[in-house]
Order: C-alpha cells, then structure tokens, then sequence
C-alpha cells in the first residue's frame, strides 16, 4: 500500500483543541460526562463514517515525549488508564490496553469492563501489531501520523500488506478522539522564558556553530529538531507547558545561515525573551507552519540533504522528507545536551545541595509528625504536598522533576505508583511501616531525582538485609572505574552482584540520563541490562544510579544518587595508556544508617557510607540554622555509622 502523500499533512499540523484557561485539577481531566462504554460508542460512529475498523490511540503528543500536555493525553480519557506508557485500539467489537509490567496493577484498577488488558512484555501476549496482523476483521486501521514514529507506522504497515486479506493504513483529516473529548484542556499558553547564561553555559550562537559544524560533515543543508527539550537546549529557552518538564511546545529548524523557531507567537510575547531571539538571530514562525515550509524547502532544492532523525520525530514530520534526501541517523544536539558544561555542571551541584537543604527539613518534619499523637496523619498525599512546600522555600525552586512517587509499605513495590487520596491504595505512614519516596526538582539551574527509602521504627532482619544488599548495588556502581567508551550495559551488573547472590533481582534499570534544568529523563546513555543501547558514557554526562528490590504486597525498596561521569586521575600514569572514567555524586541526602544490615557490609563500604555522609554535612549543614529540627536531623544523620563487631 502507499502511504498517504505528506501533502495530506499541511492542514493537520495544529491540533484541534479548544483554547481555555490551562487550570484544571488532573483527577477530573479524564472523566467523561458519558461512561466508558458511551465514549467507546461516539468513537466507533466516527470510525463508521472514516471507513476503519480499527483506531489506533497511542500516549503520545506530536512531539513524542514521555510526558504529554494534559491536552495531549488522548488514551487516558478514553481508558481511564492514567499511567505514562500506553496504547490503546478500539475496534468495532473490542477495546484493548497495551502496557508495560510496571503498570499492569495499575491498569487492571483503573480500566472498566469494556476494556481488556494486553500485559505488553509476557510472552502470552502478542504486541499490537501483531494482533492487526492477525485480525480477520480489520482490514483498514486509522491513526494520527502526528503522535506516531516513523519506524510503527512502517512496521504496522508491513504487516497489514502482508495480512490476509491485507489490510491498510489510514490517516483521518482530524483526530478522532478530539471529536469526542467535550472537556479536552486547551493547548498550553505558558510564557517562553530565557534561560540565563550563568546556568547555560553557552550561548545559543556556539551551539548553533557546533550543530552547524555536524551539518557540514553530514553534508545537510537542514537540520529539523522535533523533541522539545532539544528546542529549549539549542535556543536557550524554557517554558512550562509540560507538567513537570520546563520545556514548552514548539519545533526548530536550522541551516547554514538560518534558526527558526516553529511556535504559537502568543507564546513568545515577554520583551527579554524577544530580545533574545533577536540578538540570537532566530526567527520565529508560526508551529503550523512547519510541515508546508518543510514541503517548499525540499520542493526548491531537490538535491539538497534533510537531516531528520526519525527516531525523535512524527512520521507526519519525517514523511515530509523525501527518502531519497533524508539524512536520519543521531541527531547533533541530543549528544552535546548529554554531555552537560562546566557551568552546567556547577548548576546541578547547587540544585542538589538546595534539594539536601529541603530534603533534611521534609524528613525532621515527617519524624516529628510521626511522634506527635496530635499531628494530622502522615498520608502518602500529604507527603507529596509536604515535599513540594519545603523545596519551594528556595526562590530557585520551580516545580517538580516528575510526579512524586511516595508508597507505603505494599505501595512501594508498585514502580510508578501515584499517591491519589480517592484511591483505595491511598495510604498512611507509621512507624512500622517503611515508605519509599522517589522525588526531585527543578530548579532554575538544575535538575535533581533522588529516591530514599526510610523505616522510623525498627526494621525486621529480611527487610534491612534486602536494604543493604540495594544499597552496596548503590555503591557498586558509586564506585566502579571503566575504560572510556564502556557502554552503560556493561557495568549495569555492578549494581546487581549482591542481589544476585541472594537470589533476588529488580526488572528495570539502573540508571537514566538526566538533563541540566531539562528533563529528569534524557538519552541517549543509560546503565541498564538492555544490551541494544551501546552508547558510551562520557565525561560530563549525569546519570542516576538507583538499584531496587520489590516484595509485591509487602514493601519496595530503592536508594537512588545521580552522579556526574568525570576522568579517573592515577598516581601513575601509563604511557599511552587508555582514559578510564568513575563517578562523582551529586546527590546530597544521607542514608538511613539503622536499616543496614552490617554484618553483610564491607569495611570498605561502611568507609563509603562515612565519606559520603561527612560530605553531605560539610555541604549543606552550613545551608540550615543552628538549633532547627533538620540541621539536628542532619548532625545525626550524618555521623559516622557505630560499627559493630564481627
């Protein structure tokens, strides 16, 4: 089958969705005034009048990022399922949820009995598209090329001509669920903002040089960046449009002797942000604007190459390139965004010792208020308004770096679990009860993410022995040294050696990229068992380093630090020797020293766990006041652990 020419795609480049003011509470945002089955029933009549048997609604906005606009989060009005990874297909006769482990507890809450759960991942169950493939009563399968990848939109397609009777695609004028969604928040109108120098480190006319320099080698006459951070990287801006992501909704596009950027103007209005622009010679367009200055470029210049690089763009966007003029491959600014500058890295480090400084006042309250028969109970959502309050004492603090993840005993092996105060999962902390609590901000110069698991009452054996074993994985990977270009699958087993040896394990992975006052996740390294990710890690790059162990039912434990990826220094150098790289800690939040088991800790790591604790006093004690309950807190805290004799 062909697929439908790009031209197709000029007048769809800007959603249909009502512009209102962006305040709504987001446990209302997915409730229809109809049931389940009623908008189920609505998309299927829009389906008839299509001609598809089959529509296709995916998690994603038109910028494939991991977290999406609330105006943007089509699935989860549709299936009530709320978490972040998704798919869902709606067929005359059937409603299916794809999702991932993480979520499948949650899924099987949340979705009504129209609906079933695929456990994406189990060997059982076949992935959407095989099941198309397989479907005798799909032949056409509609879907929005705006909030789909090239690489699904081809496999989808392959399969469906290969399918008896083949099948085929189609892209509907408008999105479906649109049309059907009367409540549908409007686009985000948050204020671009510049982000100062001081915390960039490099201004936007070295960074266009480089990208510039990279075109020139790839010999690309235009360069097109689709995902939002990479925007507001390259131009220096940041926006709030994403909950929890300081970026804002927009494309950019840059050739040798142009930048543009693709943008609502009623977002662009502040006079310093003009300026900005201005002084950085880029030129604002309108955002719908894109896909039709794409088709004019490639249209007078046939010749010349377009780089796009298809994993991080809609096929909309990518399809408009001509196959034979595309250039997709790594793009130049995901790689410079990874590795973070000098002052870059001096905007993590404060961010982190800002977040100690919160971090000690959140835990002094919370063992207090566990102590105080006449305090309000300790409520998972009660913790996440209390972490928010006491990292927005520092005018740097902007919002937080994702939603908080505070679980209570059984709540903490749920992986993404949200604290919802309707939810029967809903739950209060005591001192018996562990909590894990996985939180971090944004700050003006930096991002941070950092996951403690604490017990305020006496732990039992298994639990404190599950507890150190996590915690030397921490440490494994704290302080492993490796050959430059190690790739992070290849240390990801560092983490893991102690839980291997006492039969457990966790099933995701051990580290993510982080970006400096970007977003909490960004590639392209990670550290994790998966081996198709071969990036290597580099000098300058921030990860976190979180290994975890989970007792569904009963409790999660995880111990999580970012860390900078920085040059091992020897006291004797090798003549032409490799580069070796190690571990610097930008996480400044001491360890429960009670929970650790050290009969199975090494003298050596119970000297890590000083040095770390001394350096977190040395850092942020002189942030706090003398005499207030979280510098007391965080004297003790990080005292030297009593050791106990073998």
């Amino acid at each position: 089958m062909a697929l439908l020419q790009t031209s197709a795609f000029a007048t769809r480049s800007l959603p249909r969705i009502r512009r209102r003011a962006f305040a709504r509470p987001l446990t209302s945002l997915f409730s229809s005034s109809s049931p389940a089955s009623a908008s189920l029933a609505e998309l299927r009549l829009l389906m008839k009048e299509e001609g598809v048997d089959a529509y296709i609604v995916p998690s994603d906005d038109p910028h494939l990022s991991e977290y999406a606009s609330l105006c943007y989060q089509r699935r989860a009005f549709l299936t009530d399922f709320d978490g972040s990874a998704g798919v869902a297909l709606v067929t005359q006769d059937e409603a299916k949820l794809w999702t991932d482990a993480r979520y499948w507890e949650q899924a099987g809450m949340q979705l009504s009995k129209e609906w079933d759960l695929m456990k994406a991942g189990d060997p059982d169950c076949p992935t959407l598209i095989k099941w198309l493939g397989k479907s005798s009563n799909v032949e056409k399968v509609g879907l929005d090329p705006f909030l789909h990848p090239p690489s699904f939109v081809k496999e989808l397609n392959e399969t469906l001509e290969s399918s008896s009777p083949a099948g085929s695609i189609s892209f509907p004028s408008e999105n479906l669920v649109d049309k059907i969604w009367d409540s549908q928040p409007p686009l985000p109108d948050s204020q671009f903002r510049v982000h100062p120098i001081e915390c960039a480190g490099a201004d936007v006319a070295t960074k266009l040089k480089a990208v510039r320099a990279r075109m020139k080698e790839e010999k690309a006459e235009l360069s097109v960046f689709a995902m939002l951070d990479e925007v507001a990287y390259l131009f220096n801006i940041r926006a709030s449009d994403v909950e929890c992501c300081p970026v804002g909704i927009a494309y950019a596009t840059v050739t040798p002797t142009s930048a543009n950027l693709y943008v609502d103007p009623a977002k662009i209005t502040d006079p310093d942000l003009v300026s900005h622009l201005s002084k950085s010679k880029i030129s604002p367009r309108p955002y719908s604007s894109l896909i039709p200055d794409l088709e004019g470029f490639v249209s007078s210049n046939p010749e010349a190459k377009v780089w796009v690089d298809k994993t991080k763009a809609n096929y909309a966007v990518a399809s408009t390139v001509p196959t034979a003029s595309l250039i997709s491959k790594q793009n130049a600014i995901e790689p410079m965004k990874a590795v973070k500058n000098a002052k870059e890295l001096e905007g993590m480090k404060e961010a982190h010792i800002l977040d100690g400084v919160a971090m000690a006042k959140f835990v002094a309250w919370c063992k207090n208020a566990l102590s105080d028969p006449d305090s309000p109970p300790v409520t998972e959502t009660l913790i996440d308004e209390k972490l928010l309050e006491f990292r927005g004492e520092s005018p740097d603090f902007i919002e937080a770096s994702f939603p908080t993840i505070a679980g209570v005993g059984p709540n903490g092996a749920i992986i993404h679990y949200r604290a919802d105060a309707a939810s029967p999962l809903h739950k209060t902390l005591s001192p018996s009860t562990p909590i894990l609590i996985d939180s971090g901000g944004q700050y003006t110069m930096g991002t941070t993410d950092v996951t403690r698991t604490w017990q305020f009452g006496e732990p039992t054996p298994t639990f404190s022995s599950h507890f150190t074993n996590v915690l030397k994985g921490n440490i494994g990977i704290d302080t492993c040294v490796f050959p430059e270009n190690t790739p992070g699958v290849i240390i990801d087993s560092f983490a893991r050696r102690a839980l291997w040896n006492s039969g457990c394990d966790y099933g995701h992975g051990t580290g993510h990229g982080v970006g400096a006052a970007l977003n909490v996740h960004e590639g392209p390294a990670s550290i994790s068992p998966r081996i198709g990710n071969k990036e290597p890690l580099k000098v300058g790059m921030v990860l976190s380093n979180e290994p975890g162990y989970y007792e569904p039912g009963n409790f999660g434990i995880r111990i999580e630090n970012l860390l900078i990826v920085k040059e091992k220094e020897f006291e004797r150098k090798v003549e032409g020797g490799k580069k070796f790289l190690q571990f610097e800690r930008l996480t400044m939040i001491p360890i429960q020293k009670s929970l650790i088991d050290q009969s199975l800790m090494t003298t050596s790591e119970l000297d890590w766990l000083d040095s770390y604790h001394a350096e977190i006093w040395s850092k942020v004690g002189p942030r706090l006041k003398d005499g207030t309950d979280a510098k007391v807190w965080l004297e003790e805290a990080c005292k030297k652990i009593e050791r106990v004799e073998s």
